[in-house]
């Protein structure tokens, strides 16, 4: 495991380049170019505002916190980390031929798709930072938390993103199985829902709040909004299981990875 997540340091610079080349790649036939990176998440949260803020006529989720910028808050990071799981898992079986002409290791392939995506996250936070200002929602102490939630991101994409891209060469269905199960914790992550304001029993609050996408989406959301720390209760049992969850998803990962990477070639 620590072999592997050293590899990511030591080709950083190749990393960085790939996920450059690989976004202009994309969106190079489209007129609009890379600016679909940026559209994209705005008209997703331009439907989810109307329906869940305008048509259903959802009350602030937090006192004095509208709900455009709260739900902004918590689905800038969902629509990275959707986009990022769905595109890591498949990097290795999309790209696996090219990385067996040249020097460095199929490890950094899910790197690739972490970085890349990380444009349109800083444009989207940059956007909800907007928002808050508009709502008179000042910069308090409580953001420098944003860093921890960031790096808690990034973790567990890649331990996500390394088992992920692993088991899909091995199990081709595991990719449609993957996007069913992000479609149901959309739902269940506190995106569009404050659970702490709903009518849900106190145990299946306890229960939701262990998902790992809810600790960072909350985690972020509150940071930014000055509602709590990461040391005090219960958020300090919430973040010993995700830390768990993450070493145990990356140990098994990076397992997986390291058996099979030699005959990745041959599998495909």
């Amino acid at each position: 495991m620590f072999q592997i997540i050293s590899e990511q340091f030591s080709n950083f610079k190749i990393i960085q380049r790939m996920s450059k080349f690989d976004d202009k790649a994309t969106y190079q036939s489209h007129y609009l170019g890379l600016a679909w990176e940026f559209l994209n998440p705005l008209i997703q949260i331009g439907i989810y505002y109307l329906v869940f803020g305008v048509a259903l006529r959802r009350g602030d989720p937090m006192p004095g916190v509208p709900y455009l910028p709260w739900m902004v808050l918590g689905i800038t990071p969902w629509l990275y980390m959707n986009k990022t799981v769905l595109d890591a898992s498949k990097s290795v079986y999309q790209q696996v031929g090219l990385v067996s002409k040249m020097k460095f290791p199929v490890s950094v392939l899910p790197s690739i798709k972490i970085v890349g995506n990380l444009a349109s996250f800083w444009t989207m936070l940059a956007f909800s930072i907007f928002l808050m200002f508009c709502n008179h929602m000042m910069p308090t102490f409580s953001w420098i938390q944003f860093l921890y939630y960031f790096v808690c991101m990034i973790a567990l994409m890649y331990a996500l993103g390394i088992f992920n891209s692993t088991v899909t060469v091995l199990i081709r269905d595991w990719q449609i199985t993957l996007q069913s199960i992000l479609r149901m914790l959309f739902y269940m992550s506190g995106v569009l829902f404050n659970f702490a304001t709903s009518n849900f029993p106190a145990i299946l609050i306890r229960i939701l709040e262990l998902n790992p996408f809810y600790y960072i989406i909350n985690g972020m959301r509150e940071s930014m909004l000055n509602r709590g720390w990461v040391w005090q209760e219960p958020n300090l049992t919430i973040t010993i299981v995700f830390w768990m969850f993450v070493f145990i998803v990356m140990a098994v990962g990076t397992f997986l990875h390291n058996k099979f990477r030699a005959n990745f070639v041959d599998l495909i």
